[in-house]
């Protein structure tokens, strides 16, 4: 990173405040940057295109950090100007082949396709920074914002495919286990227990294998064989005590590891995600009126997610002398993108499976 920046550092100070194609003069005023004609503020981005692009990189790895349910959706392009809407097509399966009679032609089938529709919409935020910060920490003041602005560009997304999910109706309730056996089976979050007397509708190992059946009989493809679940840290601590429970280290030689990977158990691979759904409210409280939680289970493309053609995440940075107010007091750092969340694709490989935790009491809703 030192190498990079030192490189870049001539750049910094000649360029990094000035417009494309535009510098601020000795007196404060824009000029052309080739022939120092005064020019007035376009509006657009102050880094150069070789900056921008530094920072863009920056600022979309540290994203990818703190993302976990965007990895697993199908990616659909969308070209620049084709508008705001892609379609993913589906083809219609086929039943069974029957048994052909000599000289009679069997009723054939119909192959069709049927389609699902996602849109997108733009998403972004800026922070004001104060002319306190001397311009030349201001390389400094960026690569930290890229770090705290990917995460909230991360966060910002996975929230967006989380509550875009929640809508599916594929819905399991973990039995409410009391004294060491299944004492009812919950219909709701409301007869879902959270307490000795009740009983505890925790995400055990015996509810993960009937997920995992569940989507086996769905049909649901696999992801290289396994199905994969995201976990909150509340739910993922109480199934962890299983001694059952496979710690993601022990096959992380001989297997791909998926970001925010903990762990399998019976099949099903786990992303430890702290926005997983923490539910609360009327509609989704407990037998004891605390919070549940929710737990993805998917397998292959149950989700789409669009990738608009220049709707990347980008840093937008803008100097003081540009927009500072009259006394050039503050300059901006930001990030946009585009997205559409995420599309529900298949409704059948997707599973919900709620539950409650040894945190239902304390944990808030997310």
């Amino acid at each position: 990173m030192k190498t990079i920046m030192n490189t870049m550092k001539p750049l910094l100070d000649l360029q990094l405040f000035a417009d494309a194609g535009t510098l601020v003069n000795a007196t404060g005023n824009y000029v052309n940057a080739n022939t120092g004609t005064p020019t007035a503020f376009s509006g657009k981005d102050t880094l150069s295109a070789e900056l921008k692009t530094f920072y863009d990189t920056e600022l979309l790895e540290n994203a990818r950090v703190e993302m976990f349910y965007a990895q697993f959706g199908r990616k659909q392009a969308l070209p620049a100007n084709h508008g705001k809407s892609v379609e993913w097509r589906k083809w219609n399966t086929f039943a069974r082949a029957s048994k052909l009679v000599e000289g009679v032609i069997p009723t054939g089938q119909k192959f069709g396709v049927s389609t699902k529709t996602g849109a997108i919409d733009q998403y972004g935020t800026y922070a004001s920074i104060t002319d306190q910060l001397e311009l030349h920490a201001y390389d400094e003041v960026i690569l930290g914002a890229t770090e705290e602005m990917g995460a909230s560009a991360a966060e910002t997304q996975e929230v967006l495919i989380r509550d875009a999910l929640l809508v599916g109706t594929n819905v399991l309730y973990c039995d409410n286990i009391k004294n060491g056996a299944v004492a009812s089976t919950p219909t709701s979050c409301a007869t879902m227990g959270a307490s000795d007397t009740d009983g505890w509708a925790l995400l055990t190992p015996d509810m993960v294998a009937k997920a995992a059946t569940k989507l086996k009989k769905d049909r649901a493809p696999t992801i290289n064989g396994k199905y994969y679940a995201v976990i909150h840290p509340s739910v993922a601590y109480d199934l962890r005590k299983s001694d059952a429970w496979i710690e993601a280290h022990k096959y992380a030689a001989t297997s791909e590891i998926f970001n925010g990977e903990i762990g399998e158990l019976h099949g099903v691979r786990f992303i430890e995600n702290t926005f997983a759904p923490i539910l609360g409210g009327t509609s989704y409280q407990n037998k004891a009126a605390g919070v549940t939680y929710a737990t993805y289970f998917f397998g292959k493309d149950a989700f789409g997610i669009i990738n608009p053609d220049g709707g990347a995440l980008e840093m937008i940075v803008h100097d003081k002398s540009e927009i500072g107010g009259p006394l050039n007091q503050f300059s901006t750092i930001g990030y946009k993108f585009e997205t559409n969340g995420a599309t529900l694709l298949y409704p059948e490989r997707l599973l919900r499976v709620m539950s409650v935790s040894s945190y239902s009491a304390t944990d808030t809703a997310n």
